[in-house]
């Protein structure tokens, strides 16, 4: 029986105890992972481009309240057609990967 390496990290003591090994704990996992990604990312791009939440819902054609969801890593109604919209008022492209 092989020993696992110890650890003082919270984090990984927390995902050895309660989501390693669970499929769906797992998956829940990677979904948050993505989810904070997204917002993040939406985020960043908006500042960089020097717009306000409402400059870029204006330019995508939504409100200000819809982007304001968009950044939050708790919203999970992410749509493809959504980022797209908002990719092309930020003029940049829309990359989908799977790994």
């Amino acid at each position: 029986m092989s020993k696992r390496a110890r650890t003082s990290d919270a984090v990984e003591i927390l995902r050895r105890r309660y989501i390693k090994g669970d499929p769906k704990r797992e998956a829940s996992l990677q979904m948050e992972r993505v989810n904070a990604e997204v917002a993040s990312m939406i985020y960043q791009r908006r500042t960089e481009a020097g717009l306000t939440q409402k400059d870029l819902a204006d330019l995508v054609g939504t409100t200000q309240s819809v982007i304001s969801r968009l950044e939050d890593a708790d919203y999970e109604g992410h749509s493809l057609s959504m980022l797209c919209r908002i990719a092309t008022a930020l003029k940049q492209r829309l990359v989908v990967e799977l790994v």
